[in-house]
């Protein structure tokens, strides 16, 4: 991994103010977002951070019966969605309009953080994160990851856990 930051180093998010609050310890991991424009953000944050891409998590945005929801699953794979209208009690998901997606949580595409949401969403992370000591997702701006214990990101994010990836 590349040398981390503290949370002083860079300028907050509410991602980041939130972790602060909650006093979860957390490292931050800067990189250049601009790094790889032929991946995904998160595969590029992975590459860039040298760091397994089981272990980073993208933030997705969903509809689940028509209700917002929040799916995060690592950069390695994708969402399947009918495991997450399972897994949120629905019978049908599909992604959500971006603009929906950034209107709801504050964020812009590819730096939508699962934490400090303008608005708390439904959330359902990979169960796979569990088998991780921390696992890395966005910190609320491209460029930005945080890493923390699985168990930290369910707590804060009120998230059921499932197997939603593949």
């Amino acid at each position: 991994m590349t040398p981390a930051l503290r949370c002083g180093a860079v300028a907050a998010t509410p991602a980041v103010r939130a972790l602060d609050k909650a006093k979860v310890a957390h490292t931050l991991h800067p990189f250049d977002p601009e790094h790889s424009s032929a991946q995904g953000h998160g595969e590029a944050a992975a590459a860039a951070l040298g760091a397994d891409p089981r272990q980073v998590f993208k933030t997705l945005v969903t509809r689940v019966d028509g209700t917002l929801t929040v799916a995060v699953v690592p950069v390695s794979g994708s969402l399947d969605l009918k495991a997450l209208a399972a897994a949120a009690g629905g019978r049908k998901a599909a992604m959500a309009d971006p603009a929906d997606a950034e209107r709801a949580t504050g964020y812009v595409l590819g730096g939508i953080s699962p934490l400090g949401q303008k608005k708390a969403l439904p959330t359902v992370i990979d169960d796979s994160a569990l088998g991780f000591p921390t696992v890395l997702v966005s910190a609320g701006r491209r460029g930005l990851q945080v890493e923390l214990p699985p168990a930290e990101l369910v707590r804060l994010t009120r998230a059921r856990t499932a197997p939603i990836g593949r």
